[in-house]
């Protein structure tokens, strides 16, 4: 199996690049995304490679980081998701973005990727929720607050501060981000008027 190419970009396809390595040229499939941040054709690229092996072929796909690759594997182990799917989330979402959609519950952000529906969207988010941060930069206050509000055991003063900011207009990931960071903010036991008007400072920002 292949774990890792290091060659020449010789050229570029639409969904994927041949990326020459010691004379030998291997068609490797990638986001668009990690197509994006390659180098021009002529230079040296690194890619982490993850091989499909069936009867009547061998497909590589290619990363730009081991973590990129995690979450290539860990999404097809959803119901729905394949290959094709899974390439184009990681093109909507990098790493980082796609672990925070998914641990703060934000099946909006992962329904924007290509071929993805709300039911799918929603799937996804709720059978890898445990796992998202394993293998990205989680704020474990934002998650944990994310997960109070959804589930209703928030304090009074939180929940309504996330909703008023709900009721401004602004999306529930968004609000719960902005609550979170008014927590570390405000003194302890703050109500929510103290922390609607810090969370909108962080709004701003």
């Amino acid at each position: 199996m292949i774990g890792k190419l290091k060659g020449i970009v010789d050229s570029y396809g639409e969904d994927y690049v041949i990326l020459d390595v010691q004379g030998v040229g291997y068609v490797v499939h990638c986001s668009s995304r990690t197509l994006q941040h390659l180098a021009p054709a002529g230079e040296a690229a690194t890619l982490s490679i993850e091989t499909h092996v069936r009867e009547d072929m061998i497909r590589l796909f290619g990363f730009r980081s081991d973590a990129e690759r995690e979450w290539f594997r860990l999404l097809q182990t959803v119901q729905g998701v394949g290959a094709k799917v899974a390439l184009a989330i990681l093109s909507a979402l990098d790493p980082g973005g796609l672990a925070t959609a998914v641990a703060t519950g934000d099946k909006a952000a992962v329904a924007r990727a290509p071929g993805v529906g709300p039911k799918l969207a929603a799937r996804i988010v709720a059978e890898m929720k445990d796992k998202a941060p394993a293998f990205g930069a989680i704020d474990s206050a934002l998650a944990r607050l994310s997960g109070a509000v959804e589930d209703r055991t928030a304090p009074p003063a939180v929940a309504d501060a996330v909703s008023a900011l709900v009721n401004l207009g602004y999306g529930q990931p968004q609000a719960s981000a902005a609550v979170a960071a008014a927590l570390q903010l405000a003194p302890e036991g703050a109500e929510a008027p103290a922390l609607i008007r810090l969370g909108l400072r962080e709004l701003a920002r």
